[in-house]
C-alpha cells in the first residue's frame, strides 16, 4: 500500500511538472516586449536560403526596440519540437518562426502544445489558432529568369541543381521552364537532384554532369555560392538564389531570385504589437508575398535587375507575343516585371493554356493558378527533363 501510494505521489509529481513545463509561456500582451526564436535549417553561413533568413531577423532587431531575436541553426525535422521547447522554457521566447518546410508537422506539434505561443512557419500549408504560415515566393522572378536563359543558351540545354523534389522547387523549376520555353522552344531544362539543402560537394557534382550533358545556364536550389562557381569554371551562365551571387562569377551571373524576408517578418511583428494578431486568430492567416509586396527581387545583386553584360545580347533576340506583338526579350522582361510587380498583377506565367511534360491540359485558357494549387503542385511543365518524384 506504501509503495503504491509513492508510487501515485510520484506520479503525480511527474504529471505537475510536466504541466509547469508546458505552462510557462503566457499570452502575449499587446505593447510589451516580444522575444521572437527563429529556428534555421541550415547554417547561418551558408549563403542562401538561412543566410538571407538571418539578414532579415538582424533587420528587423535592429528596426524595433521592443524586439529581441535569438535563433538556432542546422536543425533537423526530427528537433523542431525539441528545440522549440528550449526556446520556449530557456529563451522565453512568445514568438517563434520556423523556417523550412521541414519543420511543418513538428511546428503544429508544438503550436498544440503551447497554445499561447504564438507560431509562423514558412513555405508550409498548415496552420492552427497560434499558428501562421507565410512565404515570400519565387515563382515570378523563375519565369523572368527563364525569360533570360532561353535567350542566352547557345546549347539548347540549360541545367536545374534542385535540392528536394517538394511542390515550391516544382513550381519555381516549372515556371522557370515556362519562361524558358517562351523564348526558346527548343531549349529543355535538365534537372537534378541532391536531396540537400546544404551540400557543396552534391552540388558541385551535379553541375559538373550537367556541364558534361551540353547544359550552358544553370538556375539552382542550394544553400551556397557552388553551382554559380562550379558554371563560371566551365564558361556557363547561372543566376543569384536568394542571396545575391554576382560577386562569385560577375562576368557569368546573369540576374537571380533575391529575397526580403524581412519586409514579412516587420509587418507580422508589428501586427503581434498592436494586437491585430493573437494566439487565437491565425488560422487563416498566410502570407503570399511577391513581387507586388516588395518580398522578392528580380537581380543578380540588390539594384542590379540584369547584369549589363548581358542587357544588349538580350535586346538581340526577339520573340512573336499574341498581345505585345515583335517584341525584345529585354523589353519583354520589363514588361512582364512591371505586369507582376503592380499589386494588381496584370500577368501570370502560370496561365493557361499550359500542358505539363505528357502532354496534359493542366491550366485550360483563360484560367491562372490557384495559391492552393501552386502550393501543392506535383506536375513538371512541357520543357523538363529529368526524374520527377511524385509526378501523376
Amino acid at each position: 500500500m506504501q509503495r503504491r501510494t509513492a508510487l501515485i505521489a510520484v506520479m503525480t509529481a511527474v504529471l505537475l511538472m510536466g504541466i509547469v513545463a508546458v505552462g510557462i509561456a503566457k499570452e502575449y500582451v499587446p505593447g510589451t516586449p516580444i522575444v521572437a526564436g527563429f529556428i534555421y535549417v541550415g547554417p547561418i553561413g551558408d549563403y542562401g536560403w538561412t543566410h538571407a533568413q538571418d539578414v532579415a531577423r538582424q533587420i528587423v532587431d535592429k528596426e524595433f526596440p521592443w524586439l529581441s531575436t535569438v535563433y538556432v541553426e542546422s536543425v533537423a525535422a526530427g528537433d523542431t519540437v525539441s528545440t522549440i521547447d528550449k526556446l520556449v522554457n530557456d529563451r522565453h521566447c512568445n514568438v517563434i518562426f520556423t523556417t523550412s518546410f521541414d519543420f511543418m508537422n513538428g511546428t503544429l506539434a508544438a503550436a498544440k502544445k503551447y497554445p499561447d505561443v504564438i507560431f509562423a512557419h514558412c513555405s508550409g500549408f498548415k496552420r492552427a489558432p497560434n499558428l501562421a504560415t507565410y512565404m515570400a515566393d519565387f515563382y515570378q522572378v523563375y519565369y523572368l529568369n527563364g525569360l533570360m536563359a532561353g535567350a542566352l543558351t547557345k546549347t539548347n540545354k540549360i541545367g536545374y541543381v534542385g535540392a528536394f523534389p517538394i511542390p515550391e522547387l516544382k513550381r519555381h523549376i516549372s515556371a522557370f521552364a515556362i519562361g524558358v520555353r517562351t523564348v526558346n522552344p527548343k531549349a529543355e531544362v535538365d534537372v537534378r537532384w541532391t536531396e540537400a539543402w546544404e551540400n557543396p560537394a552534391a552540388a558541385k557534382e551535379a553541375t559538373e554532369a550537367l556541364v558534361a550533358a551540353g547544359c550552358d545556364v544553370f538556375a539552382f536550389t542550394q544553400d551556397s555560392p557552388t553551382v554559380v562557381q562550379v558554371a563560371a569554371e566551365n564558361g556557363a551562365l547561372s543566376f543569384s538564389h536568394y542571396s545575391p551571387m554576382y560577386r562569385f562569377a560577375p562576368k557569368n551571373v546573369i540576374s537571380g531570385e533575391l529575397v526580403h524576408w524581412d519586409k514579412i517578418y516587420a509587418d507580422f511583428l508589428q501586427k503581434i504589437y498592436k494586437g491585430t494578431y493573437t494566439a487565437h486568430n491565425l488560422q487563416n492567416v498566410d502570407y503570399w508575398w511577391l513581387l507586388g509586396q516588395g518580398a522578392v527581387e528580380m537581380g543578380a545583386k540588390p539594384g542590379m535587375p540584369i547584369n549589363p553584360v548581358f542587357i544588349d545580347k538580350l535586346k538581340a533576340v526577339t520573340v512573336d507575343d499574341p498581345v505585345l506583338g515583335k517584341i525584345d526579350v529585354y523589353d519583354l522582361i520589363q514588361t512582364r516585371l512591371d505586369q507582376m510587380a503592380n499589386p494588381g498583377i496584370t500577368y501570370n506565367p502560370f496561365q493557361g493554356p499550359i500542358y505539363d511534360r505528357k502532354g496534359n491540359l493542366e491550366v485550360p485558357k483563360g484560367m491562372w493558378m490557384s495559391v492552393d494549387s501552386l502550393t501543392t503542385m506535383q506536375w513538371a511543365a512541357a520543357g523538363i527533363v529529368g526524374p520527377w518524384p511524385g509526378e501523376p
